[in-house]
């Protein structure tokens, strides 16, 4: 096939303090008399159409010879752009960057963070082009770094994608970062540290984060790339997004600090570098073609989002940096989590896949009462379905061999229906697993914790947290020093009540009660006992009687049975070294 010639574009950062970068694209026309170009408004791994053209500001278009061009809006991501006969055009823009999360742009006199869907304008309807960036960067800033292959011509900053596919899955950092090299399996491995400040342990983040990688390359047995940047943005925000090669994550600088938040920023990393294989590698069939500006629905994002949930926290423990209380504890919290989400009881998890798109990402004040998260369930849904499998094998078959098989029948090229999981599922553990995936994937009924705590010698706890555990399934907020209520969670004496969203608490019995004190005040309540609750429902005062319930969110705890057998002990031991 022949190949078409680049889009080539050159950032500049003339005033990095305004939030901008200035974008020159040089486009070949193909003899057309008119061009159209096109912006995506959602980008992988982040299921949302987020209009990034709102960002895109002054674009112009020219001739190489400076000769003006007509532009014409088309759509609210598209332009048409006259071109005059010429061969190729120069079209200019700026675009706005100040959104710290790691799905947009942040540009300030600090550091630039740039991801390609919403930097680049790209030609609408074209075929496989390369795509190269070059890079100016201001004489304040000493590096730029992305997994984009360097340019053939060798310029420093300089750079090609084979495609647009690449150009928008391969992140952007330019700054002073602090740069950790590490190699796994003979490929090159670099930890990226924006915004150390001196607090950051950046020696002893990247130690781990080799181990961390050691761990999941040993698991699947395969490397998907050929280098790997860990884009670390020490920016007093979270989240991660993966990449093809890299992965852009956010943490505060006082994570190292934290035993607990450290893990969790480890667990996160963890997260993030499983994608490299389960989502970038291993991926649902409806992922081949990708539409930048329309939403592409399936069913299996518990597979992708979920089963890494389950395996990030459990690859850190692998790794030799977590206890197994610590790792017994994370994935306590999971359970607890899904167990006491009441929409679990409305919105199966394979429908939460498939309306990730208007319903993870536009949270509201009755999400958890309408819909339960695909990380969340899929996570323990992974555990119990990584039990089956070792139950019904004597442990000589696992999930991780689960994943391992899927990656090999269902290359990239490819990939998986939904089907074709489970019955590879079914095929690894020698049994029929319909009915367990019905029940766990397109029903609302609880999952059934029976067959993973048998094997492993695990219970829930059954304790209260305390002697007093009062409790109504309020979950309160304070603005400008008034108590509201923010959500009203279903099933929960505060829902038989009838409290709002919005009320106002202002008194329990005839006492004020002040924001600080609320919940310990309903906590010292004796369950079964009976409270009136004043309350503003917009600037009307309103008596509310509830009866006190008794909080047992410890019921959820896994803890080891008194007594668990030989082999149960061994089972626990082969799950959680990863045999």
């Amino acid at each position: 096939a022949q190949t078409l010639d680049p889009i080539s574009y050159t950032l500049r950062f003339d005033s990095p303090h305004t939030h901008y970068v200035s974008i020159e694209a040089h486009i070949p026309t193909s003899g057309r008399t008119h061009i159209e170009l096109m912006m995506a408004t959602w980008t992988p791994g982040s299921y949302l159409i987020r209009e990034f053209a709102r960002h895109v500001e002054s674009l112009t278009a020219q001739t190489p010879d400076g000769h003006p061009l007509a532009v014409e809006k088309s759509r609210k991501n598209r332009w048409i752009v006259a071109t005059s006969d010429a061969d190729s055009i120069v079209v200019s823009y700026v675009v706005y960057g100040r959104e710290m999360s790691v799905r947009t742009n942040w540009i300030d006199a600090d550091f630039a963070m740039l991801n390609g869907a919403p930097t680049f304008l790209t030609l609408a309807d074209d075929g496989k082009r390369p795509h190269d960036v070059k890079l100016e960067l201001p004489s304040v800033w000493n590096q730029g770094l992305t997994g984009l292959n360097p340019h053939p011509n060798g310029e420093p900053n300089a750079y090609r994608a084979e495609d647009y596919d690449i150009l928008v899955d391969s992140p952007i950092i330019v700054g002073n970062p602090t740069v950790y090299e590490f190699t796994v399996d003979d490929t090159p491995h670099q930890l990226v540290n924006i915004g150390e400040s001196g607090v950051w342990l950046g020696a002893k983040s990247a130690t781990d984060v080799e181990q961390i990688t050691h761990e999941i390359h040993q698991m699947w047995g395969v490397m998907p790339y050929d280098r790997y940047l860990f884009f670390n943005m020490i920016t007093e925000a979270g989240g991660g997004l993966e990449h093809r090669n890299s992965t852009l994550i956010m943490s505060s600088r006082w994570d190292t600090t934290s035993r607990r938040n450290y893990l969790r920023w480890l667990g996160l990393v963890s997260h993030e570098l499983f994608h490299a294989w389960n989502v970038k590698q291993l991926r649902p069939i409806e992922f081949g073609l990708l539409d930048y500006e329309t939403e592409i629905h399936t069913e299996s994002l518990w597979i992708v989002e979920g089963l890494t949930s389950y395996y990030a926290d459990l690859a850190v423990h692998r790794a030799g940096l977590s206890t197994q209380d610590e790792y017994l504890r994370a994935l306590s919290a999971q359970i607890r989590n899904l167990q006491t989400t009441p929409g679990r009881g409305v919105q199966p998890l394979g429908l939460a896949s498939y309306d990730a798109w208007i319903k993870y990402y536009r949270r509201d004040e009755n999400s958890r009462n309408s819909s339960v998260s695909y990380y969340t369930k899929g996570a323990v849904v992974g555990f119990l379905l990584d039990m089956q499998i070792r139950a019904a094998t004597a442990d000589s078959e696992t999930l991780d061999d689960l994943m391992r098989l899927a990656y090999a029948r269902f290359p990239h090229t490819r990939g998986f229906t939904a089907e074709e999981f489970r019955s590879t599922a079914q095929a690894v553990a020698g049994t029929d697993l319909s009915q367990w995936f019905s029940r766990a994937v397109d029903t609302t009924e609880d999952l059934d914790y029976s067959t993973a705590l048998d094997w492993l010698g695990l219970e829930f706890s059954d304790e209260p947290e305390s002697e007093h555990s009062g409790w109504v399934g309020l979950v309160t907020r304070t603005n400008n020093g008034r108590l509201l209520i923010g959500e009203v969670l279903r099933g929960t004496p505060a829902h038989t009540a009838g409290f709002n969203v919005d009320d106002e608490l202002l008194a329990i019995g005839a006492h004020r009660v002040l924001p600080d004190q609320w919940s310990q005040r309903i906590s010292q309540a004796e369950p079964g006992s009976e409270l009136e609750v004043l309350v503003s429902r917009r600037g009307e005062l309103r008596r509310i009687h509830v009866t006190i319930g008794l909080r047992r969110s410890n019921r959820w705890e896994l803890q080891f049975a008194e007594q668990p057998t030989p082999s149960q002990e061994q089972h626990r031991l082969r799950w959680l070294a990863g045999n």
